[in-house]
């Protein structure tokens, strides 16, 4: 069983520090570190950390996006090239010293319209065949509608693909109201909180809302994100908790699609939903240790995992 990541709207992410936050004045900065970023490219980084392969579908253009494949292929990780029509974006993260504050300044991409998505769904259709899981993470780049991504999960689905979802804002709201049977559903609980219109203080409160949408059709287990408390997860057949590990929160950056590496990677090798939370929740809490854009470590992640062991609620 492959799987396969997409990342429609990718980055390349630059992070550096300075001594501290000043209007009007050039401020000197650290060498900046680069990593390749996007939902789905991170994903796909994150499983090959964990010692697992998955090939990384990107949309690239320009020089930019030249540097991205060159980094990922380097880094040993297969990359399908798909056309963008405009060149990548870059996105800069800036550590004040004096505070340990994070800024993180995102770009938009290239824009887009349906047949520029239309021409990369054949050589994606290609990659990823029944049986497969297909991972949907990150935003929807600039001029798509909502829908269109409702739209390509549902074309999978409907081939007998895995799809596994993780995206926000607007792409979200679509995935929700269309209730048409993705495999997993990844959200934070602002999100969550936002489309239920209602605050959910508790554990329990989060439980109910992936429940209520697991029973409209929305996907067959959805995961809701609580931050430094841990995660849910619901199915037709129960629900659990997994706590986070007690960690010392370096950046936060990568935690979530270290999660849906880990809960991805668990999925493909048969694991029973609880097993999967718990892997999420542990590399999520590997991934906030460690700087920048790196994501989650594979001796800490294995180290945390008892302590993340999910449970029903």
């Amino acid at each position: 069983m492959a799987i396969v990541t997409l990342t429609l709207n990718p980055a390349l992410d630059l992070e550096t520090s300075l001594a501290e936050m000043r209007p009007r004045e050039k401020l000197r900065c650290t060498p900046p570190r680069s990593d390749p970023g996007g939902g789905g490219i991170n994903v796909a980084r994150a499983i090959h950390a964990l010692g697992s392969t998955a090939r990384a579908a990107v949309a690239l253009g320009g020089p930019t996006g030249a540097t991205i494949a060159t980094a990922l292929q380097e880094a040993g990780i297969d990359v399908l090239p798909l056309a963008a029509p405009g060149p990548t974006r870059q996105n800069l993260s800036v550590i004040e010293a004096s505070t340990g504050e994070q800024f993180r300044f995102i770009f938009p991409g290239p824009t887009w319209i349906p047949a520029d998505l239309a021409a990369v769904e054949p050589p994606l259709s290609k990659a990823v065949v029944a049986g497969d899981i297909l991972v949907l993470s990150g935003s929807l780049p600039p001029g798509l509608a909502a829908e269109a991504l409702v739209d390509l999960a549902m074309s999978h689905v409907a081939r007998g693909v895995r799809v596994v979802v993780d995206t926000s804002g607007a792409a979200l709201v679509a995935m929700v109201a269309a209730a048409r049977g993705m495999n997993l559903l990844r959200m934070d609980g602002p999100e969550a909180e936002e489309l239920c219109g209602r605050p959910l203080p508790r554990a329990a409160d989060s439980a109910d809302a992936a429940q209520a949408m697991v029973n409209d059709g929305v996907a067959e287990a959805v995961i809701i994100a609580r931050g430094k408390d841990g995660s849910v997860l619901a199915t037709a057949n129960g629900r659990w908790f997994a706590p986070a590990a007690d960690v010392p929160v370096v950046s936060v950056t990568g935690a979530g699609d270290s999660f849906v590496a880990a809960a991805t990677l668990a999925m493909s090798r048969g694991a029973a939903w609880p097993e999967v939370l718990s892997c999420g929740c542990s590399a999520a809490s590997a991934a906030v240790t460690t700087p920048a854009t790196a994501l989650c470590d594979p001796e800490v992640y294995l180290a945390l995992l008892p302590g993340t062991r999910a449970r029903r609620i």
